[in-house]
């Protein structure tokens, strides 16, 4: 029979998962319509970071600056959000046609421990091959994270030594001098993400 201690320890962490999430999403203003996107004047969304991407070279936001930025945090495990929001985006990205070459996706893991280089260029290629996959030490993630209001919580499974990603969900819209523009819930259908997209182009 399962320790009575450690479950109560397990209850305990996934009480606080769940309550860092809701305040999370809380902070954000709920869209009028499913996968619209929300403006925010005054967002303090973004800022600069230093991570390595799926070939091992490490990368700036600043070499991305002309461009706009399409900023989305995940990891290569996630069954069903993260592949979701990438497949939207490699979508989108597609129906821009040659206005694509003004955006840069960028999908930031929040599972560095198991995301390296070799496993975001593993995952890369189920996507457009112009999405930055970026991974760093936990401390360049969490820094990461925190500059764009992310939160992110490692989730123990029933297995020994298993474990599952929680995390927010939202697609950010940056502008080509790094600045936020809005943001997109992971199921925004491919069609709306590249309307709005055309509208900045």
């Amino acid at each position: 029979m399962p320790d009575r201690r450690i479950l109560l320890r397990l209850a305990i962490i996934a009480v606080a998962a769940f309550t860092a999430a809701v305040g999370t999403v809380a902070l954000w203003p709920k869209p009028e319509l499913p996968g619209a996107a929300v403006e925010r004047e005054a967002a303090l969304v973004g800022g600069p970071f230093a991570l390595t991407d799926q070939d091992g070279k490490r990368r700036t936001d600043a070499e991305f600056r002309g461009k706009h930025m399409l900023v989305f945090f995940g990891f290569t495990n996630c069954p069903d959000f993260c592949p979701t929001a990438l497949y939207t985006i490699t979508q989108a990205m597609e129906k821009l046609g040659a206005k694509a070459d003004g955006v840069v996706p960028v999908f930031i893991t929040v599972d560095p421990e198991r995301d390296t280089p070799a496993a975001l260029k593993n995952y890369a290629q189920n996507f457009d091959k112009r999405v930055v996959m970026l991974t760093g030490t936990p401390a360049e993630i969490a820094a990461a994270a925190k500059a764009y209001r992310v939160f992110y919580a490692k989730r123990p499974q029933e297995k020994a030594g298993e474990y599952t990603m929680d995390h927010s969900v939202y697609i950010y819209l940056m502008d080509p001098a790094g600045k936020f523009v809005t943001h997109f819930r992971h199921a925004v259908s491919p069609d709306d993400l590249a309307e709005a997209l055309k509208k900045r182009l």
